[in-house]
């Protein structure tokens, strides 16, 4: 059974940095790809940035530049990295794990003010 606890959201001016965390509780972390999603008020969810087992990460088109996805195979752990951040960043910030199937936490919020 694949758990995941979030943490690191918070409250931030427009161009501040935050943290997220993502802890991974079970067995086989490594060969999970992780990623992590967001849903704001009104809209779908959506990815946010995701890194494979192999390491190899992709994020939308909106974070590149400013959001940062990294994994900790030791920690069984994934971050993500958030610059220079804007109010359109606000949102509920989703970890997925994924190995044919899907696993979510709970959420974290993030809200940016301007």
């Amino acid at each position: 059974q694949v758990q995941l606890v979030e943490s690191g959201g918070g409250l931030v001016q427009a161009g501040g940095s935050l943290r997220l965390s993502c802890t991974f509780s079970g067995t086989g972390f490594g060969i999970f790809s992780m990623g992590w999603y967001r849903q704001a008020p009104g809209k779908q969810r959506e990815l946010v940035a995701l890194v494979t087992g192999g390491r190899i990460t992709n994020y939308a088109d909106s974070v590149k530049g400013r959001f940062t996805i990294s994994r900790d195979n030791a920690k069984n752990t994934v971050y993500l990295q958030m610059n220079s951040l804007k109010p359109e960043d606000t949102a509920v910030y989703y970890c997925n794990a994924h190995l044919r199937l899907d696993y979510w936490g709970q959420g974290t919020q993030v809200t940016v003010s301007s």
